[in-house]
């Protein structure tokens, strides 16, 4: 076997697993947001700010070292990579506990695997397409068994289905939405904070975990406070009613805030991106002329100009700009606002000026902030404008949202993605891919996508990899599954007193660090 050693913590920190530190830093910080958390169970939760409260209550095998795409040891110490790929051997920390106080070892990170496969939530893909199953090959040592060997495992296993869970706490066979459905009514975890106040769509409250091995937290409270719209987020931020605001302001907030003595600006160019997803296993999507209809209309540049005040960028493809094997597929097929392909292609199948093609374009007003109304309205302007399309806008909030892209009530809906780990794989098996898509309600599926995706998992020379990755983008603009609008510049606003802040380019935003210097 081949030996991949990972970085050991010293002494002073594992000790901190064993016995609970008794001191921490005093404070209560305060983060608005108008987020929303659904599934308060990483066997289903898949949404960036449910994950986000995972990243700090939770712990993976593996993590990532503030600020960076660097992985460090999180659970486990190092890990074995057999010779042919296909088994990784994870030795884990002893002496962890969960929250509760609960002993954590091997048993516990095989029955929160097997879990998640059993459950078949909505992430349950990234486990399920690649781990046949998992061993346990000691009290702290813990063996994944693949279907194929996969270049970026290690990634995958800091990524939340892999988080092992409390075997005493969480049931088995259902998924969990509320604390309140747990054993003892509180999410018991093994990362630096516990959850000790759940009220939905009102506020959570987090304190330090006695028992987290690691940094303790420089605060000892953080106040999650959610809003039902940006404005008052903005109100309670100007007040100083919070601390800082993360997800999401308006744009001519951000203009604002940015002009403003009063509050610091954080801001990162991340890999966030927004697209339309089409359900393609029934009319009238299952057509791929008319997916790519409705990609040739849209107009990027002035819909960001109107709608975000040129805040973000334009996307033309699904892997985003900046990551290795990026390229603009989608502008040169069709560029920008292409209405005389558009109608040619409607025309192609039978629509005309008097004969529109008609379907339904759905949003969700909140989860994606308040410009989710305005976007939706300026598509169906821009799709309106080849005087062959007739286009519904329709809404639902993020709950019924998902439920309607699982039912398949959706033709066309607007979603955006937040990665699962940093590779192009992420960005296309996810939305194309027979399981991934399946996932997120899109219903792709093609033999020869499938094993390009295995190529793409598979694969270890990186030119190999980029042709793979290049070709599917290609590949893209003619199957469209779903097609790009833009990439997202994350902005962040925090009193001026506030220290610690760090929007990693993993996206995985850690309370931890955060404090204030009053």
């Amino acid at each position: 076997m081949r030996m991949v050693k990972l970085l050991l913590l010293c002494l002073a920190v594992v000790s901190l697993a064993i016995f609970p530190s008794q001191v921490f830093a005093k404070g209560t910080l305060v983060y608005g947001t108008t987020e929303k958390v659904i599934d308060m169970d990483p066997a289903n939760a898949y949404d960036f700010h449910t994950w986000e409260i995972f990243y700090n209550i939770y712990q993976g095998l593996l993590d990532y070292e503030p600020g960076t795409t660097k992985l460090i040891p999180g659970l486990a110490t190092s890990y074995d990579i057999s010779a042919d790929g296909k088994e990784y051997t994870f030795k884990l920390r002893s002496g962890l506990k969960f929250s509760d106080g609960t002993p954590f070892d091997a048993d516990a990170v095989k029955w929160s695997i097997d879990r998640v496969i059993a459950l078949k939530g909505d992430p349950s893909w990234l486990v399920t397409d690649f781990v046949d199953h998992v061993d346990v090959v000691g009290t702290y040592a813990v063996k994944f068994v693949l279907k194929n060997p996969v270049a970026y495992f290690p990634s995958l296993v800091a990524s939340v289905p892999y988080y092992p869970l409390n075997p005493k706490v969480y049931p088995v066979d259902r998924i969990v939405r509320d604390p309140s459905e747990l054993k003892g009514g509180k999410l018991i975890g093994l990362g630096s904070y516990n959850v000790v106040s759940f009220k939905r769509d009102q506020e959570i409250v987090m304190e330090a975990n006695p028992y987290f091995y690691g940094d303790k937290p420089k605060t000892n409270r953080v106040v999650i406070r959610y809003f039902a719209d940006a404005t008052t987020m903005r109100l309670a931020l100007e007040k100083g009613e919070v601390d800082f605001a993360f997800k999401t302001l308006n744009p001519s907030d951000i203009r604002d805030l940015e002009k403003s003595p009063k509050v610091q600006t954080i801001k990162a160019q991340g890999p966030y991106i927004r697209y339309i997803c089409f359900l393609c296993d029934r009319p009238p999507f299952n057509d791929r002329v008319l997916r790519q209809a409705v990609a040739a209309a849209i107009n990027r540049p002035p819909l960001l100009n109107k709608v975000f005040l040129g805040q973000n960028a334009p996307l033309y493809s699904m892997v985003p700009m900046g990551m290795w094997s990026h390229i603009d597929a989608f502008k040169q097929a069709f560029g920008d606002g292409n209405i005389e392909k558009s109608r040619a292609l409607l025309e192609s199948r039978g629509f005309s000026e008097a004969k529109k093609f008609t379907f339904d374009l759905w949003y969700t007003p909140s989860h994606y902030g308040d410009t989710e109304v305005d976007m939706a309205a300026v598509l169906k302007d821009q799709f309106e404008a080849t005087g062959m399309m007739k286009v519904n806008v329709k809404s639902a909030e993020w709950a019924t949202y998902r439920d309607n892209w699982k039912n398949k009530v959706m033709p066309a809906y607007l979603l955006g993605w937040y990665p699962d780990y940093i590779d192009p794989d992420n960005y296309t098996a996810a939305f194309a891919g027979t399981a991934g898509s399946k996932g997120l309600g899109i219903y792709f599926s093609d033999p020869y996508w499938d094993l390009k995706f295995i190529d793409g998992q598979t694969i270890t020379d990186p030119d190999g990899r980029t042709k793979v990755f290049e070709e599917l983008q290609t590949l893209w603009t003619y199957e469209v599954p779903t097609v790009t609008i833009f990439q997202g510049t994350l902005y962040l606003f925090a009193q001026n007193d506030i220290r610690g802040i760090m929007l990693s380019p993993t996206l995985r935003f850690m309370y931890g660090p955060i404090y204030s210097t009053k």
